[in-house]
């Protein structure tokens, strides 16, 4: 069985590296151990053994490690070609040899990588096995969820941080394919963000991407749509009208 004591304090010990007073670090921080609960909330939900829980609690530990290596590179949640946090995070566990100093068995070594590289990717990787599968699904499920949390509550700043203008923000308009992705149902692709309310509307539009019923049935009891949507103060006209009408389409693919 998995020492959870004990790969939270290495956890611990490994983000000590990092600037605490940085708000971009205190956000991630938070994150991965929120990530813990929501992966076994999910796991548990779902019916999973005590194995499967506590390596889905280990999973969440660990799929954000790469983060603060890129917030002191890069000051920044971008993940691009040069740096993508999850790639950061299989390279440093398992080509570097940390995954060693959280547990000593390598059974579960291709369990984590794939569910650590898949969990900020557009899709999942095909060929994967049903267990790899299921542990990439349920990271991908605890970390959308907590970011709607984050959402909520951070600063704005820090959750689009070198992007975030609180002077231009509220008079911003939505771009079309951000907009029309959103309405068909999709998830919305990095590289169509032109302005701050489409980097809004892409973190929203997570929730066409959850695996599993339990998760959606959290995002609407926590009735974090209307509360996300209503966070920010709309000038311009269209994209006022805009918001209710993706508001409208989140309530109806929740309730479906």
């Amino acid at each position: 069985m998995i020492n959870f004591e004990k790969v939270e304090q290495i956890i611990k010990n490994y983000i000590e590296n990092y600037d605490k007073n940085n708000g971009l670090i205190k956000l991630k921080t938070i994150h991965t151990y929120e990530v813990v609960k929501k992966s076994e909330y999910i796991a548990t939900k779902i019916g999973l053994d005590s194995e499967n829980i506590e390596l889905a609690k280990l999973i969440g530990l660990l799929h954000d490690i790469g983060r603060f290596e890129q917030i002191k590179r890069m000051q920044n949640f971008e993940d691009k070609i040069e740096f993508d946090h999850a790639n950061y995070g299989v390279k440093i566990l398992f080509e570097d040899g940390l995954i060693r100093e959280f547990i000593k068995e390598d059974k579960y070594d291709n369990i984590i990588k794939k569910a650590v590289y898949n969990h900020n990717k557009y899709q999942i990787e095909e060929g994967l096995s049903d267990i790899e599968l299921l542990h990439s699904k349920i990271i991908r499920d605890a970390d959308k969820m907590d970011i709607f949390r984050v959402m909520k509550e951070d600063k704005l700043e820090n959750i689009m941080p070198g992007r975030y203008n609180e002077k231009t923000i509220n008079y911003e308009k939505i771009s079309s394919k951000v907009y029309n992705d959103f309405m068909a149902e999709k998830l919305v692709k990095l590289e169509a963000r032109k302005t701050q309310i489409d980097d809004w509307i892409c973190l929203i539009a997570f929730i066409f991407d959850f695996n599993f019923d339990v998760s959606l049935q959290y995002i609407k009891e926590k009735k974090y749509i209307d509360i996300l949507i209503d966070r920010i103060e709309y000038k311009d006209n269209d994209t006022k009208q805009k918001m209710e009408e993706i508001r409208k389409k989140a309530k109806e693919f929740l309730n479906k």
